[in-house]
């Protein structure tokens, strides 16, 4: 796990120090190892800090040049058939001085040239300068594990894995995207190629770009995109031969997964994935470490006996974590650490449990992609309810209903969202339940100073429904629709900006690409979720290798008690001060005060504040206008 940054330019850079800065922004990311490259006319420069995995001698160092010269890499994540592929890369006559992945994919480039994506099995974004064709090529893996963002301008083109790199520019210009914002108060996140900041992009996951510096033209591409789902209902009696599938493609994920030349461990949170994981893990490797973090006195929120059977079962080396609601000290550095503001309180025990990692591993497998790929979130199961329940209620009736309780029942009331969500045409949309402020919401948070989305709108509802998938079964929408957007602006950023802050390295065995193929292309609906129950495949699955006294119906993961802390102390203190104490706030104060008010009455406002609280600390961190 690595940090990259770069630039092409149209004419020849003078300011060389500043990629070496940007680089070095970046050093959590890589702490082991820093370089940089610099083409002969000084167009094209490519920087790297580096977290050694694999091949922890010099020869992995980066940037990284073939034997010839002509090709040049800065990469950022992991290759887990790269074995294999070099295996097959020497049979056609490639030489290798590295051991590393990294020079498995300069290799497969200049055999396949940019078709050498779909030879990749691993979680990577990286820059590749064709010295011949004077072409960066740029790329993503399938899922989004890695970031990249990037700048394209008349001069040419800036990237690196996070936004403070960019923002180490003098003459950066951080102004905020008005759209971006909308879509952030909307859903938690920025999605698809769009950035909170004016000027930037991201490049998409399943995505490769290509710019070439003598005519300045970009190319974008998705490169691959998951299967259509299966016709029909599934017609076996209980899905043995689905479960036997998933169970080999499973462990043969954990199996890769736990190559590397350092210290590997499991985060447990006691949920069906990550023991899945650990379970598989404990097939393929002897001496296995556990790590949970625990919330005692919070009932549902401490997963701590749960972590632990799986543990004790399987014989692994467990390490626990204890949180107090103090870590409200945090967010001042998480605002910083995600340059582009997010919505998920859980970025702190994700945080916390990733620093308890570091201090005995480099790198860590997780459950994540698990909840997207086999229906794990309840609203799945209200999804498919509304539908069976209400469905047959003619939508003008129902559109009626969803307008009316938006506009009389206060934001944070108890259902208002799936009420909001009745008007929804299950045939082809879907319900944007897991909105934090509507439109009119937004309005008045954002009338103060004049800020404003008119004459165009608040575009977040319309950006949502040209982003919900055009497949005909209700919940095969749904579980695309999150893994093409949750998945990869919220679980794996949030996983991704925490763990790096430690130079902690995160593999999810379930975005293997084979295991999102096969849970796209292979699974029916009624083996993932009905009205009633949920993840019923990999439930199927844990039945088999889980102990008996395991209860896969719980559905916690590592998250906070933040409703609670907030009802006093130090948390409700803090937002306060944070919120209502700045004369330079965007958000208007008496929406403010209401969210507060309402908080204290007991309405389900805690994530709504943790947004405003977490942009209000980027914002000032970054000095953003």
């Amino acid at each position: 796990m690595c940090g990259i940054v770069g630039i092409v330019s149209q004419m020849p850079v003078e300011d060389r120090e500043l990629l070496v800065r940007q680089r070095d922004a970046l050093r959590h990311r890589g702490p082991d190892d820093a370089g940089v490259w610099w083409s002969g006319d000084n167009r094209v420069g490519l920087a790297h800090r580096r977290l050694a995995i694999l091949d922890l001698s010099p020869t992995g160092h980066q940037p990284m040049l073939d034997e010839s010269g002509q090709f040049c890499i800065v990469f950022n994540g992991e290759i887990y058939n790269f074995v294999d592929l070099r295996r097959e890369l020497k049979d056609c006559g490639h030489r290798f001085c590295s051991s590393s992945d990294t020079a498995v994919i300069l290799a497969a480039y200049r055999q396949w040239g940019t078709t050498c994506l779909q030879h990749f099995n691993g979680m990577f974004a990286f820059a590749l300068y064709d010295v011949r064709k004077q072409r960066m090529f740029l790329a993503r893996d399938r899922a989004g594990e890695k970031p990249l963002f990037y700048r394209l301008s008349p001069q040419g083109i800036e990237f690196a894995s996070e936004l403070k790199a960019l923002m180490a520019s003098p003459c950066f210009a951080r102004r905020l995207d008005p759209e971006a914002l909308d879509c952030y108060l909307a859903f938690g996140y920025v999605p698809g190629d769009r950035c909170i900041l004016q000027g930037l992009n991201k490049l998409p996951p399943a995505h490769a770009m290509t710019f070439d510096w003598r005519t300045g033209r970009s190319s974008i591409w998705r490169y691959w995109e998951p299967p259509g789902p299966p016709m029909g209902r599934f017609k076996g009696e209980d899905g043995t031969g689905l479960a036997d599938e998933l169970e080999h493609l499973l462990e043969g994920a954990v199996r890769r997964q736990l190559v590397a030349d350092v210290p590997v461990g499991i985060l447990l949170s006691g949920g069906v994935d990550s023991s899945l994981v650990t379970a598989m893990a404990t097939r393929v490797a002897s001496q296995i470490k556990t790590f949970t973090i625990c919330f005692p006195g919070y009932g549902k929120f401490d997963e701590t006996e749960h972590a632990r059977l799986i543990a004790r079962h399987f014989g692994t080396e467990h390490v626990e974590l204890e949180a107090e609601p103090s870590t409200v000290e945090l967010l001042p550095l998480l605002a910083r650490q995600f340059d582009e503001p997010m919505v998920d309180s859980s970025m702190i025990p994700t945080y916390l449990v990733s620093k308890l990692v570091r201090q005995h591993c480099t790198v860590a497998l997780g459950g994540d992609g698990g909840d997207e790929l086999f229906a794990g979130y309840s609203h799945y199961n209200r999804l498919l309810g509304m539908r069976e329940g209400l469905g047959w209620i003619p939508r003008g009736l129902r559109r009626i209903v969803s307008g009316l309780s938006l506009r009389c029942l206060p934001i944070g009331t108890k259902g208002r969202n799936w009420l909001g969500g009745l008007g929804t045409d299950f045939h082809q949309d879907l319900p944007l339940i897991a909105k934090y402020f509507d439109s009119s919401a937004r309005r008045a948070l954002l009338a103060r100073n004049g800020f404003s989305l008119e004459p165009s709108g608040f575009p977040a509802e319309s950006i949502h429904r040209g982003r919900v998938p055009r497949v005909t079964g209700l919940l095969e929408r749904a579980t695309l629709m999150d893994f093409e957007n949750y998945l990869p602006e919220d679980i794996l950023v949030k996983v991704d900006r925490a763990s790096m802050l430690h130079s902690l390295e995160v593999r999810a065995p379930f975005l293997d690409y084979r295991i999102i193929e096969f849970a796209f292309g292979k699974v029916p609906w009624n083996l993932k979720a009905t009205a009633t129950t949920r993840k019923i495949l990999l439930k199927r699955l844990a039945e088999r290798v889980l102990p008996p006294q395991f209860d896969p119906h719980r559905k916690r993961g590592f998250s906070i008690p933040l409703a609670a802390w907030l009802r006093n102390g130090p948390w409700m203190d803090f937002f306060q001060d944070v919120l209502l104490g700045d004369r330079d706030s965007l958000f208007d104060r008496r929406c403010v005060s209401r969210l507060l008010e309402g908080q204290k009455k007991g309405r389900a406002n805690s994530e709504r504040l943790f947004a405003l609280v977490l942009f209000a600390l980027w914002k000032k961190e970054y000095r953003i206008s």
